[in-house]
């Protein structure tokens, strides 16, 4: 895999979505982030936000979660773990422009629970400079995929290639360093 599979021109005028667990923190196996006590970044997520900062316009999480319908962390827990989020990606030398986040189970039939595109579209809507023709999700489920898919966004899978995923899927890299790491050289440098 290497940038040329990718669309011939990706700049500031480009949007990378992000899914959260499993792409920018370590995904909990059967349970939730709860509190920032439980967060553990991913391996080099942290530069590699700082890389993706420079490319793109806009970065952008995408996140289910579906604790805080279940009860087992409110909208305020999640709030003071995405103030965290943010002050260390900033800390970092990156940035991270808006973060939404869907809060219902998974037969709640809401538009914004991915695989459903609600949260990227409602982006797009929140921010006129996004343009969903230049973007790119980078998520590590199948739902994400597919809710890139149904925005007509491509997708980057974290993860191993494999059969099910749906056709917006541009490859599959093990991180979100591995991602970045497709545009150090064409960062600028002061």
């Amino acid at each position: 895999m290497n940038r040329k599979d990718f669309p011939d021109k990706i700049d500031q005028s480009w949007t990378l979505f992000l899914d959260r667990d499993g792409v920018l923190n370590e995904r909990i196996v059967d349970d939730y982030v709860r509190k920032w006590e439980d967060w553990v970044w991913a391996e080099d997520a942290l530069t590699a936000l700082a890389t993706l900062s420079r490319v793109f316009g806009k970065l952008v999480v995408v996140t289910n979660q579906r604790g805080i319908a279940r009860g087992l962390y409110s909208e305020k827990d999640l709030e003071a773990i995405h103030k965290k989020m943010l002050a260390d990606v900033k800390a970092a030398g990156g940035r991270i422009d808006a973060v939404y986040h869907c809060p219902h189970d998974k037969d709640a039939g809401c538009e914004c629970r991915k695989p459903k595109p609600g949260m990227l579209l409602q982006a797009a809507k929140d921010h006129p400079a996004i343009d969903l023709k230049r973007a790119i999700l980078v998520g590590d489920s199948i739902s994400d995929m597919q809710a890139a898919k149904a925005a007509k966004v491509p997708g980057v899978f974290i993860g191993k290639m494999h059969r099910d995923l749906p056709d917006n899927v541009l490859t599959a890299l093990p991180d979100l360093a591995t991602f970045a790491r497709l545009f150090e050289r064409e960062t600028p440098t002061d």
